[in-house]
Parts: structure tokens; sequence; C-alpha cells
């Protein structure tokens, strides 16, 4: 026991000789369990970019863009494996509870060789930017596909016959307001109406889509080499989550649940490739070159 002591004395204490677990120290708050890390992954990665699968599939053809899905799919989850992975070993080598996206790229500087510790801080400049641009021009999508989607009902109800333009700007006056809402549980009502409005879109969808299906022999099994950019470039708009990853992770109950086999990320993206494989099939097997950019703008207008 004396020499233990001893040890202790010379080496530190004993709490920097136990090996530290990051889930012990995080706040009362981090309990989402498994399955509600499941539900949150899903929500996120199975957005209105799943309309977009059929025009992916038209630019790649229908062979090429189901092989092309599970492709972009692997290396979409093997990308959130090493990014996912690489916080958890910071975050004991840290002694942290949890980190985010910009404090992983600080620490793999920080860590890493000596020669590249100085750019820490730019990295975690470049993480935080590319995460807003990339969010910021995801939104900017959405903006135009429900924009047009008004302006398509408005014109097929004989309403005011106003460009594009100006239906962006009138749906930006009430999503301006609601981004100024800082706490999520104020935004479960938004949520949940949202996810009902895309439960029955996509059901209707589905529908139209596995009505009167034309043979494989009618559409394109693969297309030009100047397409498959066109595919990867819409196939990851449409699939990839890492904007909700690490912050679903940081608030697990069990993050060693969210990764391994099968895990709650192998799940979700099995998940995720699965249907909008299914989408992008069905949706460019039925309207083929006339598919658009979303696959509601492809429903029939004259059915009430």
């Amino acid at each position: 026991m004396v020499c233990f002591r001893a040890d202790l004395a010379n080496n530190g204490s004993r709490e920097d000789l136990d090996p530290y677990v990051p889930a012990d120290h995080r706040p009362q708050g981090s309990n989402t369990s498994s399955f509600g890390a499941l539900a949150h992954l899903l929500k996120a990665s199975l957005g209105s970019g799943i309309l977009a699968m059929p025009l992916a599939f038209r630019n790649a053809g229908i062979l090429v863009g189901s092989v092309g899905t599970v492709v972009v799919g692997l290396v979409c989850a093997h990308a959130l494996h090493i990014l996912v992975k690489t916080s958890q070993e910071l975050c004991v080598e840290a002694r942290r509870p949890c980190v985010g996206y910009a404090d992983t790229c600080d620490l793999v500087f920080q860590y890493g060789p000596k020669s590249i510790r100085k750019f820490a801080p730019i990295a975690r400049e470049v993480a935080d930017w590319a995460l807003a641009v990339t969010h910021l021009g995801a939104c900017c999508v959405y903006i135009v596909v429900v924009a047009e989607s008004f302006k398509q009902v408005s014109d097929s109800y004989g309403g005011p016959d106003w460009p594009v333009t100006v239906y962006c700007a009138l749906t930006l006056m009430p999503l301006v307001p609601l981004t100024q809402i800082t706490k999520l549980k104020y935004l479960v009502p938004f949520s949940a109406f949202a996810n009902v409005v895309w439960l029955v879109s996509i059901g209707i969808s589905v529908y139209y889509c596995l009505t009167d299906v034309p043979s494989l022999n009618e559409r394109d099994l693969a297309t030009s080499l100047s397409g498959i950019p066109l595919f990867v470039s819409t196939c990851l708009f449409a699939m990839e989550g890492v904007g909700v990853v690490m912050p679903v992770e940081n608030e697990m109950e069990r993050p060693q649940q969210f990764l391994g086999c099968p895990g709650v990320l192998n799940i979700a993206m099995s998940a995720v490739v699965v249907l909008y494989g299914f989408i992008g099939f069905f949706g460019y097997l039925k309207y083929g070159d006339e598919v658009r950019g979303s696959l509601t703008l492809n429903l029939p207008q004259d059915q009430v």
C-alpha cells in the first residue's frame, strides 16, 4: 500500500491512471437511447432529398444508378465511421466527455505531428465554414424545390403568373422567423407536422410510381460518363446527413453502440440506401427522361 501511494505521488493521481470513459462524464441530459439515436439519424437522412433520386438515376441509368447508390452509401458510411471513431478516440486522449466537428479537427492537429500542430486553429475554422456552406447550399436547394411546387399548384388553379424567384421570397417569409428558434423542444410541433407531410408525399409518389410501370427495356441501363458526376452529386446531396451525426452521438447514453455491427450508424445507412434506391429505381422507371428535380413535380395534375 505504501509503495502504491508513493507511485501515485510520483506519477499523478489515481484518476490519471484509470482509463477515461467519456460516456461516464457526459451531462445528465445526454441520455438518448440507441433507438432514439437511430430515429434521429433516419429523420435527418430521409428528407425531401429522396424525391431527387429519380433524377439521379436518369443521369446514370437504371443499372449504374442501382449499383452507384450502394457504392455511394458505402462511401458515406465509411467516412462517417472514420469521423465518429476518431472523435471517440480523441475524447479519451483529451479526457473530454464529447467533442463536435470543429473540436475534432482541432484536436486531430493538436495531437498530430509537431509540424502541423500550429494549423489547429485553421482546421477548426475550415470545419465550421465547410459545414455552414454545405447547409446553406442544401437549404437553397430545398427553397427552390418548395417554390417550384407552390408555383405548380398556383398555375394549376389559376393563381398569379409569378416567376419562381417570387415564390422563393414568399417561402422565406415564414422560414426566416423559424430559424430564430434555438430550442429544439419548441420545434417539435413543426417537425412533427413536417414528418406527416413528408410521409404523405412519399406515399403518394410511391403509389403513382408503382402504377402502370413500363418495361425495363424502355429505360437506359447506363448513360454517358458525363452523367456520373451529376448522379454522385445528387445522390450525396440526398443521402448524407453528416450535420447530425456528431450531435446525435454526443447525446447517446451508450455511444459505444453507435458504431460496430450492427450498430446505429450501419442500420440507419442500410435503411437509407434501400429506400433511396427503391424511390430512384421506380421513379426513373415510371417517368424516364421526363423525371424532374423533385418527384412530386411529375405527379398528375388532372386528378383531385
